[in-house]
């Protein structure tokens, strides 16, 4: 059974760490086959796969849960993947039974199997402590910079790539980091590449490891439940220039390969309402027209290039 991990939504380029399947060394039958390493830059390009995973056993339900584990425990920090869609197929009830597997399992589960990760704050709050403890040791105070007279608590804001955003509130002490938040879970260790919770609402609380890298500005957070890609939030307005509303930028990276016939700037368009087609990973996708307005300016034309957010469209919505 083998599952290629490809990159998409655009993470490539500025994301240069990408951290291989670092435990294929477990006495298990598992291949890797790559062309890349951590460090390495995934180009714009070529189509790339950057692995593929080949499980064997002695059964098709014993590869598969081999393949399933070995992808779940892979930590692969950098460009955005496939990596959760392939784990969630693999681990379906659909996908074990050939009965149940044909040309249509996606038509039938996709909602199913994109849907966001379980334990996201979970996740943030690894996130945070863990960024919190990157800081505390890079600073001259070192770990130990706690106060015997508390203030406001610190706090870290995160963003996912589905738009959740989480704020984590901690607080550092003589023995160790404690959660105010109700609900939040206990705080077994903290280091700056691992954090270990466990859940306080249970008796003696399950503990669950999740491992944090960083690469591209975002930091990666992979737990027992997959993997979360977070974009730090900064608490401060940013005072660099804002998109225009009604602009459409390129959700991932690849080629204008058509532009709606007649569309031009000044044209009057209606909600949905197709303008531009984008070629990217042997498919085409379609830019839609967000509200029904006017198009003030057109920057795509077929043949170009275009990197993810590069500015292809905009359409002022007409008001009432």
């Amino acid at each position: 059974v083998a599952g290629g991990v490809d990159p998409f939504a655009g993470r490539r380029g500025a994301w240069h760490v990408l951290d291989h399947l670092s435990h294929l060394d477990d006495p298990v039958p598992l291949r890797l086959d790559s062309g890349y390493e951590a460090g390495d830059t995934v180009g714009v390009h070529y189509d790339a796969m950057l692995a593929k995973v080949i499980a064997w056993g002695p059964t098709r339900e014993a590869a598969i849960r081999r393949l399933a584990a070995a992808l779940t425990r892979a930590r692969l920090h950098g460009p955005a993947t496939n990596r959760e869609l392939l784990v969630r197929s693999l681990e379906h009830p659909g996908f074990r039974t050939l009965a149940g597997l044909d040309t249509a399992f996606y038509t039938r589960h996709l909602d199913t199997l994109t849907r966001p990760a379980g334990d996201g704050r979970h996740a943030a709050v690894a996130a945070a402590l863990a960024d919190a403890a990157h800081t505390a040791a890079r600073s001259r105070l070192g770990a130990g910079a706690w106060r015997n007279l508390r203030s406001e608590d610190p706090v870290r804001r995160y963003r996912a790539d589905d738009g959740t955003e989480y704020e984590i509130r901690y607080r550092p002490g003589r023995n160790g980091w404690t959660l105010p938040g109700e609900g939040d879970p206990r705080v077994v260790s903290v280091t700056p590449d691992a954090v270990v919770l466990a859940d306080s609402g249970e008796a003696g609380g399950v503990e669950r490891r999740y491992e944090v890298g960083r690469a591209g500005g975002r930091v990666h957070v992979d737990g027992p439940h997959g993997g979360l890609s977070l974009a730090p939030v900064s608490r401060h307005p940013g005072t660099t220039a804002r998109q225009a509303p009604g602009s459409l930028l390129a959700p991932m990276p690849g080629t204008v390969v058509r532009v709606a016939d007649g569309l031009a700037e000044g044209s009057a368009v209606t909600v949905g309402q197709p303008l531009v087609w984008l070629e990217a990973m042997k498919m085409e996708h379609r830019i839609l027209a967000p509200a029904s307005g006017t198009l003030t300016a057109l920057h795509a034309h077929p043949g170009r290039q275009v990197e993810v957010g590069a500015l292809l469209a905009v359409v002022q919505e007409e008001t009432a």
